[in-house]
C-alpha cells in the first residue's frame, strides 16, 4: 500500500478545534455567571418580599418607620442593580453562545473537508492498487509464444 493520507490543513484544523474548545469553556463560564446572578436576584427579591410582608409593626415610632423605608429603598435599589447585571450577563451569554456555534461550525467544515479528501485519497489508492493487480494478472496469464 502507498503512503498514508496527509491532510494539508491539519494545523488549521487543530487551531480551530482549540478555538472551539475555548469558546465552549467561555460559554460554560458565562452560563455559570448568569445562573449565579439569577440566583442572587431571586434571593434579593425574596428578601424584599419578606421584608414588605413583615412591615414595620404596630408599635413603630417615626424613626422606626423612617429606617424601615430607607432599608426597603436600599433593597429595591439592590434588586434594580441585580436586574441590570443579569441583563448584562445575559447579553454576554448570548454572545458566547454565538461564538461557540460559529467556532464549532468552522471546525466541522474543516473536518468534513478532511473526511472528503481522505475518502478521495483512499478511492484513488484503491484504484491504483487494483490497476497494479490487474497488470500483474495480465502479465502472469499472458499466453506464451510457441
Amino acid at each position: 500500500m502507498g503512503k498514508p493520507f496527509v491532510f494539508r490543513l491539519q494545523k488549521v484544523l487543530e487551531y480551530r478545534s482549540q478555538l472551539a474548545d475555548q469558546a465552549r469553556m467561555a460559554l460554560a463560564q458565562a452560563q455559570a455567571a448568569h445562573d449565579a446572578q439569577q440566583k442572587a436576584l431571586a434571593d434579593l427579591e425574596a428578601q424584599l418580599a419578606a421584608y414588605l410582608a413583615e412591615g414595620f409593626g404596630h408599635a413603630a415610632t417615626q424613626a422606626d418607620i423612617w429606617l424601615w423605608m430607607r432599608y426597603r429603598e436600599a433593597l429595591e435599589r439592590d434588586v434594580a442593580t441585580a436586574v441590570v447585571e443579569l441583563d448584562r450577563l445575559a447579553s454576554i451569554l448570548q454572545t458566547r453562545r454565538q461564538e461557540a456555534v460559529l467556532r464549532s461550525r468552522e471546525k466541522k467544515l474543516l473536518e468534513k473537508l478532511k473526511d472528503r479528501q481522505a475518502r478521495k485519497y483512499h478511492v484513488a489508492e484503491n484504484l491504483e492498487e487494483q490497476k497494479e493487480f490487474d497488470e500483474m494478472a495480465t502479465l502472469r496469464h499472458k499466453p506464451q509464444d510457441r
